[in-house]
C-alpha cells in the first residue's frame, strides 16, 4: 500500500492525483489488476470525472453546494455538516484498473481527490492487488 499526502489550500477543491495513482502502480510491480484508492477521512472523498476541462470540476463543486448548502439545517452544528454529506455522497473510494502495467482510464478520465473542510493536510491510500 502506498499513501500520499495532499495538501489541500481551498475549503473546498478537487486534486487531480492521477499521477499518484500511477506511480504507486509503477512501484508495485503489478501488471493486471486494479488499484483501490481509499481516503481515510470523512469530510473528503475521490471520484473518476473529466480531467481535461477544469470547468468540470468547478462545475461539480457548484452543483454539491447547490445539494448540500452549508447552512443546512443540520442537527450536528460542528461547522462541517456539509463537508460531511458531500463526502458521503462522492465516496471515500474508487477502484481504477491496471492493465499492462500502467492505470487504465478512459481518454478524459482523471481521479480527484475531493476537499470538502479544508485547507488541510490530507491522506491518500493506493493498494494495488493483482488478478
Amino acid at each position: 500500500m502506498d499513501e500520499v499526502v495532499i495538501r489541500t489550500t481551498r475549503r473546498e477543491e478537487l486534486v487531480d492525483v492521477t499521477q499518484h495513482i500511477e506511480s504507486a502502480v509503477v512501484r508495485s510491480g503489478v501488471r493486471n489488476g486494479v488499484a483501490v484508492v481509499t481516503v481515510p477521512h470523512t469530510t473528503a472523498g475521490v471520484t473518476l470525472n473529466e480531467g481535461a476541462d477544469p470547468s468540470v470540476g468547478r462545475d461539480l463543486l457548484s452543483a454539491l453546494a447547490r445539494l448540500v448548502p452549508a447552512a443546512g439545517p443540520w442537527e450536528h452544528r460542528e461547522g462541517n455538516s456539509d463537508a460531511h454529506m458531500k463526502a458521503t455522497l462522492v465516496g471515500s473510494s474508487v477502484a481504477v484498473p491496471v492493465r499492462d502495467g500502467r492505470v487504465s482510464l478512459g481518454t478524459w478520465q482523471a481521479v480527484f481527490f475531493c476537499e470538502f473542510d479544508g485547507p488541510r493536510q490530507r491522506r491518500l491510500a493506493v493498494t494495488v492487488l493483482a488478478s
